[in-house]
């Protein structure tokens, strides 16, 4: 399927040959973060606006490709999950009455597809949340998009039910991204259960490289019906390349064997105790089941894990000063701070001198108005950076050409993983005891991914201390030994 997609008469910003996906197959469809999976995918399921975009889909126009009877057929029968479900779900209606709005009318499966991916025995956990209209801050985004998930699985169990003839398509984008593995798991149980009921063209976007093992391991069956892709930018053009799972699986086998990097404990660069207090909840800092405080010395890497939404991000920004709370006793190289410390001490003490972070979300980090040079400019080194060494450091994570029209683009026209690259260097510029990472696979193709682990073993090897925060489970368990692995959690 060749797809042209331009804004009037201006060259197309997308432009691929062949997207073409696998008819009654289950396609996992990998690439950056901004390189054009979700506009494409809509595009053929026929939710974009011919009105806003010139759009062209094998040569036909976009209101000629909207009332073939192909794409009529993919939209009555399918469904397209969003991958921000407040996209989708209106504020104005409660989410039981959005769950059972016209072909989705309640059914007798509605009740076992919500116990299935709340894991629970009863309807007890959601039927409140079904009364709830859905704001930005309630329920939480696991919760809504478990909604989104069970209105597509609804969908699919009228399909089997009916035993409808035709077409269908369903496209789940970023369906599992702020679900943790064991709720993810549960999303992958019942779509490949629904799947062997009945096929139909299936197409999961995903950044979550790990699924490939829970498939192999879960779902060897349905091996020949899976299909692995990957996005990748071709000069001018996208181009749609099989991705070989297998290719992943040794890359994390090899990287657990070389997991156990020598460290020394003779030099402690962060100490943090357990039981301070932020937003009126009390946290704890726990390792093999018991309270500790978070230790972390030079040379070591540690990960930090806990359930979404708990505070992994926010213990961050308590060590960088970026937020206050209570009970703090906290310890970074000489420097002694508690919830008593002027928060200046951070800015004149700690920032780019003690620890560099990468935050969570490359556009709260960066400024988008500056350009790629300019955002090499500033940090605190101990001299500005000439353009060749920009473009050298530029190298090490970006394969397209490196000349003066990339180091005048504006941040803001650049891919979300293009953001992020562009945001992990600046920080790994920073010659400082420790990096805080904060999701820093968010957004990235697997060569990225790749590339970013071994920067990081790299300065850990040199002595830099590593604190990671990612919900990448099965990267990091691979990377990080077992001791130097903690949990946070609420405290009582």
């Amino acid at each position: 399927m060749q797809i042209r997609i331009a804004k009037g008469e201006a060259p197309p910003f997308i432009n691929i040959e062949d997207f073409s996906l696998a008819p009654d197959k289950i396609t996992f469809l990998f690439g950056e973060s901004g390189i054009g999976k979700s506009m494409l995918s809509r595009a053929v399921y026929g939710l974009l606006d011919p009105l806003q975009l010139n759009i062209r889909i094998d040569d036909l126009s976009y209101p000629t490709y909207l009332e073939i009877p192909e794409t009529r057929a993919i939209q009555q029968n399918g469904f397209f999950v969003f991958q921000e479900p407040s996209s989708h779900l209106n504020p104005l209606l409660r989410l039981g009455e959005q769950l059972r709005e016209g072909s989705l009318a309640e059914s007798v499966d509605e009740g076992a597809i919500l116990r299935h991916l709340w894991a629970s025995e009863d309807d007890g956990p959601v039927r409140d949340i079904l009364k709830v209209y859905p704001k930005s801050h309630r329920p939480s985004g696991g919760e809504k998009q478990r909604i989104l998930l069970a209105m597509a699985f609804k969908k699919m169990r009228r399909r089997i039910r009916e035993d409808k003839a035709g077409p269908a398509m369903f496209v789940f984008d970023e369906p599992t991204g702020s679900l943790d593995n064991h709720f993810r798991n549960r999303f992958l149980n019942i779509l490949m259960d629904c799947y062997r009921r009945k096929p139909a063209t299936i197409l999961l976007i995903t950044h979550d490289y790990s699924m490939i093992s829970e498939v192999f391991r879960s779902y060897p069956d349905l091996e020949e019906n899976i299909c692995f892709r990957e996005l990748v930018r071709d000069g001018q053009q996208l181009k749609l390349n099989d991705f070989q799972p297998r290719a992943y699986l040794n890359w994390l086998a090899q990287t657990n064997a070389q997991a156990d990097v020598p460290t020394s404990h003779d030099r402690r660069v962060l100490r943090m105790d357990s039981g301070y207090r932020v937003f009126n909840r009390g946290m704890e800092i726990r390792r093999d089941g018991k309270t500790v405080p978070l230790e972390i010395y030079k040379g070591e890497m540690v990960y930090l894990k806990a359930a979404s939404g708990v505070g992994k991000t926010t213990l961050a920004k308590v060590v960088m000063g970026l937020l206050p709370c209570q009970n703090l006793s906290l310890e970074i190289g000489p420097h002694q701070f508690s919830d008593k410390t002027p928060r200046g001490q951070w800015r004149k003490k700690i920032w780019g001198k003690h620890i560099g972070m990468v935050f969570q979300h490359a556009d709260e980090a960066l400024n988008l108005k500056a350009s790629v040079r300019e955002a090499f400019q500033g940090l605190p080194l101990p001299g500005p950076l000439s353009d060749e060494e920009i473009r050298r450091r530029l190298r090490e994570l970006f394969d397209l050409q490196v000349d003066e029209q990339f180091l005048n683009k504006p941040i803001a026209r650049l891919s979300g993983g293009q953001k992020q690259r562009v945001n992990l260097l600046r920080t790994l510029l920073l010659e400082t005891d420790l990096l805080i990472l904060d999701e820093p696979l968010n957004g990235l193709d697997f060569d990225s991914i790749r590339r970013v682990i071994d920067l990081l073993y790299a300065r850990q090897k040199a002595g830099t201390a590593i604190l990671m925060i990612s919900h990448n489970e099965e990267i990091f368990d691979a990377l990080v030994p077992a001791d130097q692995v903690f949990h946070l959690q609420l405290a009582g």
